[in-house]
């Protein structure tokens, strides 16, 4: 089983406006929990027992928070500046491994989901495989995605995904902010700032790119609107 995991935790969320003008959008709440302790007690019950967290924005905030945190065990990689997902991760690969050689999770600090049938993690878990994939992500149809979701970002072609194109439009599949990576698609990536979108490009490009439909809901809070309708939505936190 895989046992690493890292959440992506230094982003400064400025489009939740006031609820981050004194707080981290790691730390805002849904029903008394916050976005990251949902998100380490789901990798908890899993069994995943290392966990990198990237901070910049209000690090020291995060850091506190989960300072009587027991488990899952968590190290902290800290952000000057702000090196956006694939800067950020690449950043942390020396506590990452030797954890996570044969691959980790990755998941964003907002991403909520509500599971319907068995785990999304053992569903990727499930599917992923390293002879073949240097990344794995995890889709949902747009009937599953709730908040300020608009549009899809992925197309199926033959079964493999496919990044929206400029001006494409009706676009079915929604990334969630949840997948595993291998180490090695960091090989001869840039210094700093970089996306992880520009990694899967790469392996998109190479035939190394694959998806799981997930099969449960997703809520993208980016707003707090979507907050408030996540408060009323999710049920499995």
């Amino acid at each position: 089983m895989i046992k690493t995991a890292m959440v992506l935790a230094a982003g400064r969320g400025v489009r939740m406006r006031h609820l981050t003008t004194d707080c981290p959008k790691p730390l805002v709440q849904i029903r008394g929990k916050t976005f990251l302790d949902i998100i380490l007690d789901k990798l908890n019950t899993y069994g995943i027992s290392n966990v990198v967290i990237n901070t910049c924005y209000k690090g020291d905030m995060i850091k506190q928070a989960l300072i009587h945190r027991q488990s899952p065990r968590v190290l902290f990689s800290e952000e000057e500046t702000a090196l956006e997902t694939g800067g950020g991760v690449k950043k942390a690969l020396s506590l990452l491994r030797p954890m996570g050689d044969h691959g980790f999770f990755v998941i964003n600090a907002d991403a909520l989901w509500q599971e319907r049938s068995s785990s999304l993690l053992s569903q990727l878990e499930k599917l992923w495989n390293p002879r073949h994939m240097d990344i794995l992500l995890a889709l949902v149809p747009k009937k599953q995605a709730f908040g300020d979701a608009m549009d899809g970002n992925y197309f199926l072609e033959d079964g493999i995904p496919r990044r929206q194109r400029p001006g494409e439009k009706n676009i079915p599949y929604f990334f969630i902010g949840v997948q595993i990576i291998h180490p090695r698609i960091f090989h001869q990536t840039p210094t700093g700032p970089f996306s992880l979108r520009d990694l899967y490009d790469s392996a998109e490009r190479a035939g190394r790119l694959r998806a799981l439909i997930y099969d449960g809901d997703w809520f993208h809070v980016g707003t707090p609107a979507a907050v408030q309708e996540a408060e009323l939505l999710l049920k499995d936190i």
